[in-house]
This record gives C-alpha cells, sequence and structure tokens, in this order.
C-alpha cells in the first residue's frame, strides 16, 4: 500500500508540473461569457440535479465548481475518444481548444455546495482506509486543489462508481487511473464512492443566468 501511495505521489507531481505552463495559458485565455453561450446544450443534462444517464444509469455528474483543467482535460479525452460515452464524444467533437477552454472556466466559476451522499458506516471505513492513495492528487476528501484532478467531494454515488468502474475496464483511459482502478473489486470501487460522495464539497449542478 505504502509503495502504490509513493508511486501515485510522484505521478501526480509530474502531471501537476507537466501542465502547469498550459494550465496558466488557458486560464488567461479563457472567456467565461462565451462559454456560458455554448454550454446552452450541456446544461439540458449538467443543469439538471439528480438526472441520470440512460445506460449504464447513473447519475450525471454535477460540473459546476470543478476544477477548469480537469473539465478541458476530459473533453479533450471525449474528443479523442480515449473516454468512452458517445453522446459526450458527439460533443466534444466539434469544440475547438478555445471553445472547451471557454466552457471549462465558465462551470469552474459556478458556485454552490454539494448535498453530501447517505451511505452506510460499513462503507465509510472501508472507504476513508481505501482513499488513502487517493488522497495525494485528489486531497484527503475528495475537494483537492489540485486542479489537473477532479473534485470528488460530494459527488454523486452512483457516478463515481461508473467512473471507476470504466477505469477498471479501459473504457476510460489514464495512466494513473487505469493503474489505480486495476486491482480494485467491485467493493472497494463501492466504498470509496460512498466516502467520497458523503463529503462536503463545493461541486453543483449549476443554474445557467443568460435566458433569465
Amino acid at each position: 500500500m505504502l509503495k502504490n501511495i509513493r508511486n501515485t505521489i510522484a505521478a501526480c507531481a509530474t502531471i501537476v508540473l507537466a501542465t502547469s505552463f498550459s494550465s496558466a495559458q488557458v486560464a488567461n485565455a479563457a472567456d467565461a461569457a462565451n462559454g456560458e453561450k455554448l454550454a446552452q446544450t450541456c446544461l439540458g443534462c449538467h443543469g439538471a440535479p439528480g438526472l441520470r444517464n440512460p445506460g449504464p444509469v447513473y447519475s450525471i455528474p454535477m460540473i459546476g465548481g470543478q476544477h477548469a483543467e480537469y473539465i478541458i482535460s476530459s473533453l479533450g479525452a471525449y474528443k479523442d475518444k480515449t473516454r468512452g460515452h458517445k453522446t459526450m464524444q458527439a460533443q466534444a467533437s466539434n469544440l475547438s481548444d478555445e471553445n472547451i477552454a471557454d466552457i471549462a472556466e465558465f462551470f469552474s466559476q459556478m458556485e454552490g455546495n454539494s448535498r453530501p451522499s447517505l451511505v452506510s458506516e460499513a462503507e465509510l471505513r472501508i472507504g476513508e482506509k481505501a482513499a488513502a492513495s487517493c488522497a495525494a492528487c485528489h486531497g484527503k476528501t475528495g475537494d483537492g486543489a489540485q486542479s489537473a484532478f477532479p473534485k470528488l467531494a460530494g459527488q454523486y454515488k452512483s457516478y463515481l462508481t461508473q467512473a471507476l468502474k470504466d477505469y477498471r475496464s479501459g473504457d476510460r483511459q489514464n495512466i494513473i487511473m487505469s493503474g489505480q482502478a486495476a486491482s480494485l473489486s467491485i467493493g472497494e470501487i463501492k466504498a470509496l464512492s460512498a466516502w467520497f460522495s458523503s463529503q462536503d464539497g463545493a461541486l453543483s449542478a449549476p443554474q445557467t443566468t443568460i435566458f433569465k
């Protein structure tokens, strides 16, 4: 376990150093107002709290307040098809790098508070222990400040479970997460999802103001 944690810390540090310069460029250039205009299609799903993906069934993630850099990398993964989801791949396929940066900036500026999931004490105990290897990138409770990695605190449990399953199966391709998820049992996946979803966080399903 200690070796895995050390390897994860080293990998996180490498990614942070490699992306810090490009992240600064994106932050300086992004236009949140234009991002709101472009994000109207996104809000049909991500702006509806609790709306569920039809198959496999899971809650569509909250992305209001998410790190802009992570949203950029996620849309890039859908665009190059290293992350599987046909609807998201189609949505991302027509977006330019500038469009993606603007959308990410819009969502990242949203303020709100997620409502932690109610989970069992047994799941919490297992999940908290298993989450030790996640803390280097995501923070102890999933509300980490490293912008290359997503905030997890308060995210929907079913979404986190599906994401970990997809990393384990290869439907999502990521050098760190694929390695982390490869050896997880379904019980550990559910416990990790329970731990992070039960924590207080700043994620939300944002409400648009453009047509108000």
